[in-house]
């Protein structure tokens, strides 16, 4: 009797290191996924053609480009989806308030 339940417990006890070596490992996987599409959003980038460089659309970024919609009256709408001639007028805007540059 004793022999079977010290079987009984080392069977559970195998049990429970399965399940949590399968949950940890799971854990691991998703974990680093989960937080690299967080910071997907954060890491767009927009070439202004008319100064020739790359801009990081950051929080930063979003503070100036709401902004310059509010200073015009316009509704706030991705700028992704902005036409080609706002996102131009957008840039030139841009370029002449740098303060939005500071860290």
């Amino acid at each position: 009797m004793a022999l079977e339940l010290l079987h009984t417990r080392q069977g559970e006890q195998l049990t429970m290191k399965r399940y949590l070596s399968t949950f940890l490992l799971s854990t691991a996987l998703l974990v680093p996924q989960m937080v690299k599409g967080d910071n997907d959003h954060h890491q767009k980038r927009y070439y202004d053609r008319d100064a020739r460089d790359w801009h990081e659309w950051k929080e930063r970024e979003d503070r100036a480009y709401r902004r310059f919609l509010e200073e015009r009256h316009r509704e706030y709408r991705h700028f992704a989806k902005a036409s080609r001639r706002e996102r131009q007028e957008y840039w030139k805007w841009r370029h002449r308030h740098l303060e939005f540059d500071v860290r």
